[in-house]
């Protein structure tokens, strides 16, 4: 009943003063490109993004019944994070996380509501915005990497390895995975020119990448590809669309391999991608290696409901824990640690459930959804539970999803009193 009742308030925001309507696509572009941008604190992410918020709310935004699980598994997860960190409050390094993980929350929620309406408009322009963000970035890790700024080497490196426009290469690769798969959709779909920009696009960001030297983006980039391209071969209407994914797919796979050799040329860039690529990294290996701390870890989770609070696991272990899920648990105790799984978890199984529903936005959908599904997997491995476009992604999928599901009522009406 309460989808029945917004149905008929499915294009409300399309029917907003056409000032406030191409205001609030602006917003949504623009903190599409801001999130790219994230080596200063406050970051210009952070302020766009609550300006953004504060503009939506007083030019109309409503929250649906449908993102009301989100809130509520949002909520608990935070309530036990603060409550795990109630007596540490005398750090302000814990004080500062429990205020970035409460505020991250908001985000999820705002960019759900926002992707609940006005759908299609809003994707593109967030799509946008995350391309031109991204080759910001690329292009300054690009050029950091192979010193063609100068002092750029200390701004948009680190160790050795690129990071352009973030405090860490690691986070950089995982950003620009998503913006890459928007790239390569053009690649593989649209008209020759807009299809030949987008390789260049792709290209950029696939080096950026690549000299960010992070494995679980290497890994990311090539699985997250593959799955997308695959959903959309599945969800093409004609032969004709089937046949020139796979085609351009094997070209783009050509020449990435072409990419990668050249690079191998240089010297200095075989000889970290041979150390990064290995697989017996010292601090993976042993007792107290990556792995060997996640076994111990769940252990002591089981014994602690409370948690031991935000940022002390390194106190009992040599580095943090490299696992979202892990970390939800020691952190918040029971309560986060059973929430931020299920949040996590119920989010990827409604989003397969809708990749084959057809409406307006779905290329845009299958990009996302694809590009969640290899951060979720990500997790395990590496600590995402701050990364702000992971949480971007989460609030963009339940927002589509509660779209979908009014487009099809809606849809079904219309059908019926045809």
């Amino acid at each position: 009943m309460a989808y029945a009742a917004t149905a008929g308030e499915m294009n409300a925001a399309v029917r907003a003063a056409p000032g406030v309507l191409a205001l609030q696509r602006a917003l949504v572009w623009l903190v599409g490109a801001s999130g790219a941008i994230v080596f200063i604190e406050p970051s210009p992410y952070e302020i766009v993004t609550l300006l953004a918020t504060v503009t939506f709310f007083a030019t109309g935004l409503r929250l649906r019944l449908a993102l009301m699980p989100l809130v509520l598994m949002l909520v608990l997860l935070n309530v036990g994070y603060t409550i795990s960190a109630i007596p540490l409050f005398e750090q302000s390094e814990v004080v500062s996380w429990i205020a970035t993980s409460w505020y991250m929350a908001v985000t999820v929620v705002f960019f759900a509501m926002i992707t609940s309406e006005d759908t299609a408009a809003r994707l593109d322009m967030l799509r946008r915005g995350l391309v031109v963000g991204a080759m910001v970035a690329s292009l300054s890790a690009v050029a950091g990497y192979f010193h063609l700024v100068p002092g750029g080497d200390d701004l948009f490196t680190l160790y050795g390895r690129a990071r352009g426009t973030f405090k860490d290469p690691n986070v950089l690769g995982a950003f620009l995975i998503l913006p890459a798969l928007f790239s390569l959709q053009s690649v593989v779909s649209d008209k020759l020119g807009k299809a030949f920009r987008n390789v260049i696009a792709f290209g950029i960001m696939s080096l950026a990448i690549l000299l960010a030297f992070s494995r679980a983006a290497w890994g990311g980039l090539v699985l997250t590809s593959a799955f997308m391209l695959a959903l959309m071969v599945l969800t093409s209407r004609t032969n004709a669309q089937r046949s020139r994914i796979i085609v351009m797919a094997i070209l783009a796979a050509v020449l990435g391999l072409a990419l990668i050799a050249v690079l191998m040329s240089f010297d200095s860039t075989a000889e970290m991608f041979k150390q990064r690529a290995s697989f017996d990294q010292s601090y993976d290996e042993g007792r107290f290696g990556r792995f060997g701390r996640h076994i111990l870890g769940a252990e002591m989770a089981l014994d602690l409901p409370f948690g031991i609070g935000p940022l002390q696991f390194h106190r009992f272990f040599p580095e943090d824990t490299h696992n979202s899920y892990l970390n939800a648990f020691m952190s918040g105790g029971w309560l986060s640690g059973i929430c931020y799984p299920a949040l996590v978890f119920t989010t990827v199984i409604m989003g397969i459930r809708h990749i084959f529903v057809r409406v307006p936005w779905q290329r845009a959908y299958l990009a996302v959804f694809s590009a969640f599904v290899g951060t979720v997997g990500e997790s395990f491995v590496i600590d995402t539970d701050h990364w702000r476009h992971f949480w971007m992604m989460l609030g963009a999928m339940w927002g589509m999803i509660a779209a979908a599901q009014i487009y099809r009522i809606k849809a079904a009406d219309e059908a019926s009193s045809a």
